[in-house]
């Protein structure tokens, strides 16, 4: 992962397009309706991108749109890439380091998260404060993260920024009435759903979500100085917590009955982001 390699395929991204985004959106499994209002929108496939892996998660299209959401300038994934999929820490996070190379200040990451947090239910919205990882590997693993602009050892204490939680948590029960909640996100690899016994683990440890994406991105995030905003949405209480099995297609059921908030919520978010300068 070279500075050069970086650099091209952020010099091809902005080729095709005349957007200067400042604001990343990472869309997590179910949770793509709102790339559908992008304005101006270019679409780039993943596979078209030098050293950007494509996607093989069908829930995932693997394309990279770039327009403007409520006439603020925005990079979308419509999908990422998993460990499970074969691709490395480094790779899960590459699109990152492709970002701070383009510009990229902030970015949101969101997905889809079983819920441990007994108080939680179906469709809750979580932003998440803080997250456990379960990866000997890490995405700067052999990597100076020097050459992003920040140093190889980087703090990671506020990454999810509390500031930006407080208040787009704020101004989004405001607008709406409807409460957040917040919370301690787990990364396991995946692709099977957890033990029950793995979640009465990560209850004690302190989780209240779990799912199997997002931190690679976010530590490369950290490492980039760029600010995060991450969003879990409760698709089902994880293995254990209720009696019955656990399936893909009920996470997109509840991703589906969510989207006209979920898509509220990102609206309210990008404006936070856009006006903390």
């Amino acid at each position: 992962m070279t500075y050069n390699q970086i650099k091209g395929s952020a010099e091809y991204i902005l080729a095709q397009t005349r957007v200067r985004p400042k604001i990343a959106i990472i869309l997590g499994s179910g949770l793509n309706p709102i790339s559908a209002e992008i304005e101006n929108a270019t679409r780039i496939p993943y596979k078209n991108i030098p050293r950007w892996n494509s996607t093989t998660n069908p829930d995932h299209e693997g394309v990279l749109i770039i327009g403007t959401l409520d006439k603020i300038p925005v990079a979308v994934m419509n999908g990422r890439l998993h460990q499970y999929e074969g691709n490395s820490m480094k790779e899960c996070a590459y699109p990152v380091a492709v970002f701070k190379a383009m510009g990229i200040e902030k970015i949101i990451v969101t997905n889809a998260a079983g819920g441990i947090n007994t108080d939680y239910r179906n469709g809750d919205f979580v932003l998440i404060s803080d997250h456990i990882k379960f990866f000997n590997e890490g995405p700067l693993t052999g990597e100076d993260a020097s050459i992003f602009g920040g140093n190889r050892f980087f703090d990671m204490s506020d990454t999810y920024s509390e500031y930006l939680r407080n208040r787009v948590a704020g101004a989004f029960e405001t607008e709406t009435g409807k409460k957040i909640q917040q919370g301690v996100y787990a990364f396991m690899p995946g692709p099977q759903f957890e033990t029950p016994a793995e979640i009465r683990m990560l209850r004690t440890l302190g989780a209240d979500v779990v799912g199997m994406s997002t931190v690679p991105e976010v530590i490369m995030a950290a490492a980039c100085n760029i600010k995060v905003l991450g969003i879990s949405v409760v698709s089902n209480m994880a293995a254990g917590v209720e009696n019955k099995k656990l399936s893909g297609s009920d996470v997109n059921e509840t991703c589906a009955s969510i989207k006209e908030d979920f898509k509220a919520l990102l609206h309210t978010a990008v404006r936070i982001l856009e006006e903390e300068k």
